[in-house]
């Protein structure tokens, strides 16, 4: 039997929030650039969190914002404490989310296997209107 899920998700938004707060306000690493919390996946026993975020850049910056989030983790790991009521906090691991990045590539995809739409002719002006009456 499964154990229930409630919990490691409550803890896991907590830490969402808390994050992409201090993201915003307090971390000034310049390595991290434009980074987005898209999620937090908390184990069970609450012992490691691994928070996803989202980079905006190339493949060099994005692995530049890791090493950022990564080396802040102690600090990060110590707010969340305080806003957690747990006795344990949960070891921040981070990971690229690359979800809008294949969602852009599968886009790209579709559009190039969709055949063009053809176009109207332009007679075709003479047949609009009332079905059943003659055109004039």
């Amino acid at each position: 039997m499964r154990a229930p899920r409630r919990r490691p998700d409550q803890v896991g938004e907590t830490i969402r929030q808390v994050i992409a707060d201090l993201l915003l306000t307090e971390l000034r690493d310049p390595r991290i650039g434009f980074a987005t919390v898209t999620g937090v996946l908390v184990t069970p026993d609450l012992s490691v969190a691994t928070v996803r975020v989202s980079v905006m850049g190339t493949e060099e910056e994005r692995a530049q914002a890791l090493e950022g989030l990564s080396s802040a983790a102690g600090f990060l790991r110590g707010r969340v404490g305080r806003a957690l009521t747990a006795r344990i906090v949960p070891e921040l691991r981070f990971e690229l989310d690359r979800g809008l990045e294949h969602a852009a590539r599968i886009n790209q995809i579709l559009s190039e296997l969709r055949p063009p739409e053809p176009e109207a002719p332009a007679g075709d002006e003479a047949t609009e209107g009332n079905p059943g009456e003659p055109a004039s």
